[in-house]
């Protein structure tokens, strides 16, 4: 098998076929297959509202390299833009092939593809995300002569492992050790009042470790927020939000996510957890994430898995979440590569 055995096509979701969402729900399944061994396959319906499903803001274009006979995907190539207030200068991309056809030049035809739209829209930075579970991404990523930006330590926590006992008492200290703060949670979409105070909050993340990675602080405005929110919806995920605020200024404090799909009960993500500085020390993280692990074991016994990713020098959130149990399972690193050298490697 060679290259020649494939034809490199976009992938045009908006309009395609079962046919075709057939063939990208087996190849994301024997990608995911590779990366995460045990989770549950996805289906055609969940792999379709996903590739729908997409914010206005985001522009995204695709690749498949198909058997010559239309029957399988062998690789695909994707690129995503965000247009917004912030990081005008990158986009993120990737670019996967089954194991059985790496090393057969077909990665290298999808970068082609994959870096017009930066070049067309003049972004000087690319960005993608390498498994530790697949070293070939690693070596397709040095390949361009990427570098690391960011290394991750992705981490799970088995519920049925949980210390309860210890969850209870982080809850029933809190109010103590958090005098002047109160806890509450958002479901589904946001209060329209509260919008500009929630786009403010999640600026609270920028504070995340970035490592090395040449991107700016992110603000998501609430025009924004609502795009993503449609977006959930369509496509089944539910979104809890737990913050902390101050009584005496209703000032928000920190705040802690969780996204659930129905397509996948086991698996809970949770997304992320920040705290000011200025009402750090007093455990208002700590309560916020036992508060929420409380809930789902109230409302969602269907869960039995619960996921989460952190920069690997983010000592304070890391040190919560082996408290609670959480153990890691894979390194993920991001990485970044000017777009002039991709053009140069590709000789164009």
């Amino acid at each position: 098998m060679t290259h020649s055995d494939v034809t490199i096509k976009p992938f045009a979701w908006q309009i395609a076929g079962e046919r075709e969402f057939e063939a990208l729900t087996r190849f994301t399944n024997a990608i995911e297959a590779e990366r995460l061994p045990g989770d549950p396959p996805r289906t055609v319906g969940d792999i379709m509202s996903r590739w729908r499903s997409t914010p206005p803001f985001m522009e995204n274009e695709a690749w498949a390299a198909w058997l010559l006979d239309g029957a399988a995907i062998v690789a695909l190539g994707r690129c995503t833009a965000r247009h917004g207030e912030d990081n005008q200068h990158m986009v993120e991309f990737d670019v996967v092939v089954l194991p059985d056809w790496r090393r057969k030049g077909i990665g290298t035809k999808l970068m082609a593809q994959v870096v017009a739209m930066p070049r067309r829209q003049g972004r000087r930075l690319m960005l993608a995300w390498t498994h530790g579970s697949v070293p070939a991404g690693e070596a397709f990523a040095q390949h361009f002569g990427a570098q690391r930006g960011l290394v991750e330590k992705h981490s799970q926590l088995d519920l049925a492992q949980l210390d309860r006992a210890m969850v209870q008492a982080w809850i029933a200290r809190a109010p103590t050790r958090a005098a002047g703060f109160e806890i509450g949670c958002w479901d589904g979409p946001f209060p329209e009042a509260e919008l500009p105070a929630i786009s403010k909050l999640f600026q609270v993340m920028n504070g995340a470790p970035r490592q090395d990675l040449e991107i700016e602080d992110e603000r998501m405005a609430p025009d924004e927020i609502r795009g993503w929110e449609q977006t959930m919806r369509a496509r089944g995920t539910e979104r809890w939000v737990m913050y902390a605020r101050e009584k005496s200024t209703q000032e928000y404090a920190g705040f802690s996510e969780v996204f659930w799909n129905n397509n996948r009960p086991a698996i809970l993500q949770q997304g992320g957890t920040g705290v000011w500085p200025q009402y750090r020390n007093c455990g208002l993280g700590r309560w916020l994430k036992a508060a929420m692990l409380e809930r789902v074991l109230r409302e969602r016994p269907q869960v039995q898995l619960v996921r989460t990713d952190n920069a690997d020098t983010n000592e304070a959130m890391l040190s919560i979440n082996i408290q609670l149990g959480f153990k890691p399972y894979m390194d993920v690193v991001a990485w970044q590569i000017e777009t002039e050298k991709v053009l140069g490697r590709l000789g164009t």
